[in-house]
């Protein structure tokens, strides 16, 4: 079936990508499909394949469960739901997912990877804008979210809703899984060179601000003409079902925050903040990049759940215009004050294989190529 519905690229037939390690494109995981190192136990779709990550589908059950885990070397994700799991949830109709709860879902797709391969996994974008922690478990793991070259086996998802209880079903995409071939670095002069070619953020920056990835600060000020800068997601809102595109009216889940004289506001502990960069960022299209999520030396906060930029995002033909991420924050124990123009995280780049095929952007079905602060799009749109 995947031999159909992945015909091999008349472009790629026969040719030798640009570089031997790196993120697999477009093209490249396709062909991963029809080899049969990425597998699944329904019929993959064409929307599935990003410019440079796999979309991964929920399985028909969940598993509630006592706590988060990790298997460990010597344990399988099942034996630890045999241990740890209280109920099992039928999702082929779907059903809701309790907010403060944890969930293990077998996912459709499993995998059969080669020793040069490995794979790192994230939240979808709107998955993070809904406060969903999602994170990737495979057998044998000792962290979440990563692959180990050459694992064969099934995966799973870890599922938490911290703000709002979601309905999910069979086929659900919380995540997304990205593919490695070896073990490319870019050192931080490299990525500095990168910045100074192709502008990848927008805003001059000099070889010492460029550590362990490029720095994003957040926006407090708002733009133009608009004192608007940010959400806070409202305690006991009704639940979300996530198949629902542009349903939900913003203000029965969310309370807009305005810019003050000070530029600066105070996370409280326990609330969900939707903000957004000062930085317009540029992906190219050879590159793919990633926002560190957590930084203790930034301050006692949470920054950006669904770190994923695709090739293309914020980039045009014509030269790069550049798009402004969108923050999900999330204060730890105590207030913490943020300023206008603070640092909140990094962005690290790594090359691709080869150029993909389809980029990100409106053409490829993208929901935030041109985004100011936005809110997920099961959203209407605010204002």
């Amino acid at each position: 079936m995947a031999d159909s519905l992945f015909p091999a690229s008349q472009t790629h037939m026969g040719q030798t990508p640009r570089h031997t390690t790196g993120i697999l494109p477009y093209q490249a995981l396709k062909e991963l499909i029809r080899n049969k190192e990425i597998m699944a136990a329904a019929e993959f779709s064409e929307q599935q394949v990003q410019p440079a990550s796999v979309d991964l589908r929920l399985g028909s059950v969940a598993y509630r469960v006592r706590a988060s885990f990790l298997p460990g070397e010597g344990y399988t994700v099942k034996r630890k739901i045999d241990l740890f799991g209280m109920h099992k949830i039928d999702l082929a109709q779907g059903a809701v997912l309790e907010k403060g709860c944890v969930y293990i879902a077998p996912l459709l797709e499993y995998v059969a990877l080669s020793s040069r391969i490995s794979g790192l996994a994230n939240p979808k974008s709107s998955v993070g804008r809904l406060d969903i922690f999602t994170r990737l478990i495979t057998d044998h793991a000792s962290e979440f979210d990563r692959i180990r070259p050459g694992y064969a086996g099934p995966l799973y998802a870890e599922i938490s809703p911290r703000t709002f209880s979601i309905v999910v079903r069979q086929g659900s995409r919380l995540n997304q899984l990205r593919v490695r071939r070896g073990s490319p670095s870019y050192s931080d002069a490299e990525l500095f060179r990168l910045q100074e070619q192709l502008r990848l953020v927008d805003r001059p920056l000099e070889a010492r601000h460029v550590q362990r990835g490029l720095p994003v600060t957040v926006d407090l000020s708002g733009e133009p003409g608009a004192d608007l800068i940010g959400f806070r997601a409202k305690k006991h809102a009704d639940l979300i079902d996530l198949d629902r595109i542009a349903h939900y009216d913003p203000l029965d889940y969310w309370e807009p925050i305005a810019a003050g004289r000070e530029r600066a506001i105070i996370l409280n502990p326990d609330d969900f903040y939707v903000l957004a960069s000062k930085e317009a960022v540029n992906v190219p299209p050879d590159h793919a990049a990633e926002m560190v999520a957590y930084d203790t030396l930034v301050g006692e906060f949470r920054v950006h759940y669904a770190g994923f930029f695709d090739p293309g995002f914020g980039h045009a033909a014509e030269g790069a215009q550049g798009t402004r991420a969108v923050l999900e924050v999330r204060s730890h124990d105590v207030p913490f004050m943020i300023e206008d123009g603070q640092l909140v995280g990094r962005l690290v780049y790594e090359r691709l294989t080869d150029v993909p095929d389809k980029l990100y952007g409106p053409a490829f079905g993208s929901s935030y190529q041109r985004q100011g602060l936005q809110l997920s799009k099961q959203f209407k749109p605010y204002g």
